[in-house]
Formats: structure tokens, C-alpha cells, sequence
């Protein structure tokens, strides 16, 4: 299984509006490509990065390296320009790939 983890640190001006489109939105459009079976999303709690500002992490889960490698190919660049459009500077993303170990 591989983890497709996307930390993205949003201003709290706007992070209600940034939540509801993420899940109405954003993580629908990304699970209706195929390359994922599930996505999960946590908040961090604790932040030492600002008091103006909340991280997030959203993990999708793909069943191969390969099927990742798709989908950044065929549907990241769209996905995340949209994402840019609606927030432009009012968020700060990285992204990271993991080998899922044991559950």
C-alpha cells in the first residue's frame, strides 16, 4: 500500500472556507480518478509554525507505487492548479510518498 501524504498549512482567515471545499470538493475530485481506495484527514493540534495558521495532513491511499506514478502523471497537475486558483497564497503545501509497513 502506498500513502500519498499532502501537508498543507492554510491561513486561519480562511480556513473554513478552505475545510468545506477540500471535502465538498478537492478530496471528492482526487478519489473520482480511480488511483485511490480511501483518504483520511487530520488536524494538528499543537503548531509551533504560527497562531495565524492551520496544518493539515490529508493521506490518500493507493494500492501501488505504480497507480501514484499514474496519477500524478495524468491528474495531480490539474487537481493542484485548481487548488492554486481558489487559495493562492493563503496556503503553503508539501507532499511526501510512503511504503505503508504494517496497520
Amino acid at each position: 500500500m502506498i500513502i500519498y501524504s499532502v501537508t498543507i498549512t492554510v491561513r486561519k482567515d480562511i480556513e473554513s472556507d478552505w475545510l468545506n471545499w477540500m471535502k465538498e470538493n478537492h478530496i471528492p475530485d482526487v478519489m473520482k480518478t480511480g488511483y485511490f481506495l480511501e483518504w483520511q484527514m487530520q488536524k494538528l493540534l499543537s503548531s509551533e509554525v504560527s497562531v495565524d495558521e492551520m496544518t493539515y495532513v490529508i493521506n490518500y491511499f493507493a494500492l501501488s507505487l505504480d497507480l501514484y506514478k499514474l496519477y500524478i502523471e495524468n491528474e495531480a497537475p490539474r487537481l493542484q492548479n485548481e487548488h492554486n486558483q481558489k487559495f493562492n497564497g493563503k496556503y503553503k503545501a508539501s507532499r511526501a510518498v510512503y511504503s505503508l509497513i504494517s496497520k
